[in-house]
């Protein structure tokens, strides 16, 4: 029979309370008798029933990761599995679990969340993307929960806090970039744009060009959808026309993949007769060739900082309620 909280008080000749305060990490106990609650716990290789301490006030040590986006639109996108690996690395470090809630839709994901805290299953929630319609945040702030959105958060709450790289400021130096290698015909192959990372990029890319006084045909803007198919589909329209560009903007690793797919599928060589930039990562530098040049999203310092962000809040640390972490331009041989 497994050892109870009995056992452990009796072995260490305290209080079942002073056990459970042990166990729920509060801090109203003595040295002595925590180190005697610690060291019978140790000889009697107790391990805590999680349901069981579920129903106490302390609730379940485990966070909740949301995308906010259906499965499907997330599939292939390496940024996902990334920072996903970033979270349950530090969630393993504090002795948190990780649940990983996927949904239909955004009321659904909310539903599921609500029930989730006022069940006691979860001490924190991270968000893998930020939706430009912020009422899922103004929802979830009343329930005064820690959330950690990676991604933009354009209002203020008290409990949600931001993780997110400068997209709108990245995007103009993209831009300039390619401006200053002597390309004015760039088109744009873009993700939708209910999502701030989207509408930053694409903004960034096109108040460039308005300062330039530089007018684009509408064609060489282009919504790439959320997968590789409409991907894929959205840069034959691209690279189909009479009219080619010069360049091309891709604001996600999946616009770059088929922008390369879809040029050798051509015969378009790259960079000679199309530079490519964009939003990569290490996994498709050593992919692609050449290297795509542009903006190599940090996407597992994404991941670790925000975790480290909430489990921050979790404790009652003070933390800023938005952190920018600081990207690099690189330009590669997909530029001339």
């Amino acid at each position: 029979m497994s050892p109870t909280i009995y056992d452990i008080a009796r072995l260490a000749n305290v209080s079942k309370s002073t056990v459970s305060r042990v166990l729920n990490k509060q801090t109203n106990i003595s040295p002595e008798a925590q180190e005697r609650v610690l060291k019978a716990i140790e000889e009697l290789n107790y391990q805590p029933n999680k349901l069981a301490r579920a129903l106490t006030s302390s609730g379940f040590d485990a966070i909740m990761v949301i995308s906010t986006r259906s499965t499907k639109t997330t599939a292939g996108n390496p940024f996902f599995s990334e920072v996903l690996h970033a979270i349950t690395a530090r969630a393993e470090r504090e002795g948190f679990d990780v649940i990983l809630q996927t949904s239909k839709n955004s009321e659904e994901d909310l539903q599921k969340c609500i029930n989730k805290i006022k069940q006691k299953m979860i001490k924190g929630i991270i968000m893998l993307s930020s939706p430009t319609d912020e009422s899922f945040f103004e929802a979830l702030d009343q329930y005064a929960i820690p959330v950690v959105v990676i991604g933009k958060v354009d209002g203020e709450f008290k409990h949600v806090c931001s993780v997110d790289t400068d997209n709108y400021h990245d995007s103009v130096a993209l831009t300039q970039m390619l401006l200053n290698k002597g390309h004015q015909k760039i088109a744009c192959l873009h993700a939708p744009l209910d999502y701030h990372v989207s509408v930053d990029r694409l903004a960034g890319f096109k108040d460039c060009l308005n300062k330039q006084s530089i007018n684009l045909p509408d064609e060489w803007v282009v919504d790439g959808g959320y997968t590789n198919e409409t991907a894929l589909t959205a840069a034959q329209k691209l690279l189909s026309g009479k009219n080619l560009p010069q360049a091309v903007f891709a604001t996600d690793s999946l616009k770059l993949m088929s922008v390369y797919r879809v040029a050798q599928e051509k015969g378009i060589s790259i960079p000679q007769q199309l530079s490519v930039v964009g939003y990569s990562n290490d996994m498709l530098s050593f992919l692609l060739s050449p290297p795509p040049g542009g903006i190599e999203v940090p996407t597992l310092e994404l991941g670790a900082v925000g975790s480290a962000v909430l489990f921050d809040k979790i404790f009652g640390k003070g933390v800023p309620a938005r952190t920018i972490i600081p990207t690099t331009l690189c330009l590669t041989d997909s530029v001339i």
